[in-house]
């Protein structure tokens, strides 16, 4: 991988790291503030702020995600494995769906980005733990581009493209379910 592809890397993978940071600092204000009145306060201003510019955000993730999966088989000339494609074809709907949604403000739209967001986050998963567990195999991989080896050294020693496309399903996920919160007084 060229220089580019490397700070491109990084790139994506301070955005997983800035993903999963948002997704823990979600569950842990949905969690505490059903057991702390002063987190419950707090989880409704964050439910309020973070509720009104949900769905644009998780478009914005989705793109994110749908250009970087891009950037690495067009420009960087990766060849996706088979498990690849089945999260880019959980993925390349939801930033379509979530910016009609966004455009609509129609936060019902969880009914289908969350189930979609969630089984392309099991998929990630399973590719994941592939990755880091290659003698089980997978019937779906293919010797030329096996899914139990990862296309470039994992970053920070534990990040892959299968972490990354987790990443972006969870948040997607996350502000989706917030959105659907704030819509329905649920706080």
């Amino acid at each position: 991988m060229d220089r580019t592809g490397q700070a491109m890397t990084l790139l994506f993978s301070m955005l997983a790291l800035v993903a999963n940071a948002a997704v823990l600092g979600f569950a842990v204000i949905a969690v505490g503030g059903r057991f702390s009145a002063s987190v419950a306060d707090l989880r409704d201003t964050v439910w309020d702020r973070v509720g009104q510019i949900a769905l644009p955000l998780g478009a914005m993730v989705g793109f994110t995600a749908m250009l970087g999966s891009l950037y690495y088989s067009e420009v960087q000339n990766l060849i996706p494995c088979t498990m690849c494609w089945y999260q880019r074809i959980a993925m390349y709907p939801l930033p379509v769906i979530l910016a009609i949604a966004a455009w609509r403000n129609d936060r019902g739209i969880w009914r289908y980005v969350i189930p979609l967001a969630l089984i392309g986050a099991i998929l990630s998963i399973y590719h994941y733990q592939l990755e880091w567990f290659p003698e089980q195999g997978s019937g779906a991989c293919s010797l030329l581009t096996p899914c139990n080896v990862p296309p470039f050294a994992r970053k920070f020693g534990f990040i892959s493209l299968a972490y990354m496309a987790l990443s972006g399903f969870l948040l997607i996920a996350s502000l989706t379910w917030i959105a659907k919160q704030t819509d329905e007084g649920e706080i």
